[in-house]
């Protein structure tokens, strides 16, 4: 058997129900994995319809090219939900919105049904925002505050859709250990929930691949008493771009700084959820008005940034943040260091010019100096630039 990348370990869903850890006992060994890497699929258009619609400025200029071609690019919409008083409760986001055509509204014919497809925006908001009682409906607003009318409501125009059969992991070359190798010899079919980890060549875990029920076997062809296991997923699966970083972690934890730069921009947001998934949560804060130093050779996107950030504070491999939010959670404290404390920014020149070019959007990532300021902000980090 070759050097084992994977270790399956067992699930006790009565064990976990306790409250205790559910995956206890190791089951197997494993040389490598087929069908487990998948990028998410791209995001969905849908089709809407902003009902009682009073349209203004580029959204009616986006009605009168809609009628003419058939469609019109409209951008970023935000909808802001304003509650039975007219005060804005909320905000809901499409991006890539295209006008599709409207029609006189059955109700108040002074106003419009618009047809609208867009993508949502990539968070955790609903498929469309409920209009509270008694609610005159949305603001309509594009991405830079420009105001594109008002709608009393909104519907969500449902197609039909096919949900993809994805294919099952399959584990090869597998050494069975303990219950489950019990479980092989006598036979049984029902084997029951596993965790699959990526380990390191010391056989340190590295990073939980997936989560699943084991339902078949086959002896392997990779040698005598070693097996292949069949593995159905309940758990997303890891993005293409995690062997290249799982390789470069596959002598334990980085010794150097900067591994990550050959990696590519999914490569470098899945090294930030590695770096977090290894975060040492018991090392102690470096104290207030500590000096660290970015390296910024290297800083050409957002996640860059955060992985120089990250071993700037923590050391090859670490983490300190991975977007604004957790960013603003780690200067809090208990990740690395206790602001204040002073960033001395190394070649800061690459990402004043690489940072902060996309087109302003909705969701657009921030700008260097947007970034130089929100770590300056309150005077939680000074900030030299070098």
């Amino acid at each position: 058997m070759g050097a084992p990348k994977y270790v399956l370990l067992s699930y006790d869903r009565q064990a976990e129900f306790e409250g205790h850890e559910g995956y206890e006992t190791t089951w197997a060994l494993c040389e490598d994995v087929t069908d487990l890497f998948a990028d998410p699929p791209p995001p969905v258009r849908k089709t809407y319809e902003l009902l009682g619609c009073a349209p203004e400025g580029v959204l009616r200029e986006a009605l009168v090219e809609a009628r003419a071609t058939g469609s019109a690019p409209l951008g970023e919409l935000i909808l802001e939900i304003l509650d039975k008083a007219g005060a804005v409760g909320g905000e809901w986001y499409l991006e890539d919105v295209r006008v599709l055509g409207d029609r006189p509204c059955a109700r108040d014919l002074t106003r419009r049904d618009v047809t609208i497809e867009g993508t949502e925006a990539e968070d955790d908001q609903d498929d469309y925002p409920r209009r509270p009682p008694l609610s005159p409906g949305y603001r309509l607003l594009a991405a830079e505050n420009g105001q594109y009318g008002t709608c009393r409501d909104l519907a969500d125009v449902r197609e039909p859709q096919d949900d993809p059969t994805e294919p099952p992991v399959r584990l090869l070359g597998c050494s069975p250990q303990g219950a489950l190798k019990a479980a092989l010899d006598a036979g049984e079919e029902d084997l029951g929930h596993a965790k699959l980890l990526r380990v390191d060549s010391s056989g340190r875990p590295v990073q939980t691949a997936a989560e699943g029920e084991l339902r078949a076997w086959i002896p392997s062809a990779r040698g005598p008493g070693l097996v292949d296991l069949t593995l159905d997923l309940w758990s997303e699966r890891p993005p293409l771009a995690a062997p290249e970083v799982w390789d470069l972690w596959g002598a334990g934890r980085p010794e150097e700084c900067n591994r990550w730069k050959q990696c590519g921009p999914e490569g470098r947001r899945f090294w930030l959820r590695t770096a977090l998934d290894n975060h040492d949560h018991g090392r102690p804060d470096l104290p207030p008005d500590t000096i660290c130093h970015l390296d910024g050779r290297h800083i050409t996107d957002l996640s860059g940034f955060f992985c120089a950030l990250g071993e700037a504070v923590n050391g090859p491999g670490g983490y300190f943040g991975w977007g604004l939010d957790a960013l603003n959670d780690c200067l809090h404290g208990r990740w690395g260091v206790a602001p204040p404390f002073r960033l001395v920014w190394h070649d800061s020149e690459v990402a004043r010019r690489c940072l902060g070019v996309t087109p302003h959007a909705v969701r657009r990532p921030p700008s260097f100096d947007e970034l130089v300021a929100l770590l300056a902000e309150r005077d939680r980090v000074e900030v030299r630039l070098a």
